[in-house]
Parts: C-alpha cells; structure tokens; sequence
C-alpha cells in the first residue's frame, strides 16, 4: 500500500499543481461592479443540486483513478476526498473572483455530496 503512494503521488501532482496554479495565477476577467440587487443566494434550487453531485461525481471519479493507478483503498479514500475538497473550493475562489460571488451555502452542498460519495465508496467492494 505504502510503496503505491509515490507512484499514485507522481501521476496526480502535474494535475494537481496545474490545477492550482491555474486559479490562483488567473486574472480577474473583470472587477465586478456592485450590483445594485445582489443576486439571493438561496439555500435550495438547481445550482445547489449541481454543486451536490458535481463534488460527487469528482470524488468518484478521483477515488477509481487512484485505485487504478495503484493506490490501495485506505490512501484512495482519503486522496478523493482531497481532491474534491480542492476542486470545490477552487472553483468558488474562482466565482469570487471573477464574479464576485464566493458562496458558503455552495461549499456547504459540495460538502454534503463528498460525504454522500464517502459513504457510498466506503461501503462497496471490488
């Protein structure tokens, strides 16, 4: 298990770097204007749904790719998790700053789905 963890380290950190490079060093499109309404950012509606299965379907895609590349169960699990975690969190510095709308109540639906997705990954068999 131990000796699968640099292969697996090695095959994601160029994503992973890319990744955060390319939010970080991004420029602003734009500062946004202050709107005069700001948009409500309610607790239920479809973009929540999306940010739900969105961080889902990262983990899970995250967690087969590292089981593929090698990574035993026990260090997939969590890697998944962090890399959903990276993507979410990504993107929402992304809508702060190009749009202006950096929004806890979405980080709180992206969480929900990467525990869905925990559960459902701790619980199958190969």
């Amino acid at each position: 298990m131990i000796s699968a963890l640099p292969r697996v380290a090695r095959a994601t950190a160029p994503v992973a770097l890319a990744f955060l490079i390319a939010v970080s060093a991004a420029p602003p499109v734009g500062r946004a204007q202050a709107p005069t309404v700001r948009p409500r950012d309610a607790w239920f509606g479809p973009d929540k749904v999306k940010h739900f299965f969105i961080a889902a379907f990262v983990e899970s895609v995250s967690f087969s790719a590292l089981e593929s590349a090698g990574a035993g169960r026990s260090s997939a699990l969590p890697a998944a998790v962090s890399v959903a975690a990276a993507v979410s969190v990504g993107r929402e510095v992304h809508d702060g700053r190009t749009k202006g709308l950096f929004s806890i109540r979405d980080l709180a639906y992206d969480a929900l789905g990467a525990a869905a997705a925990f559960i459902v990954l701790r619980r199958t068999q190969h």
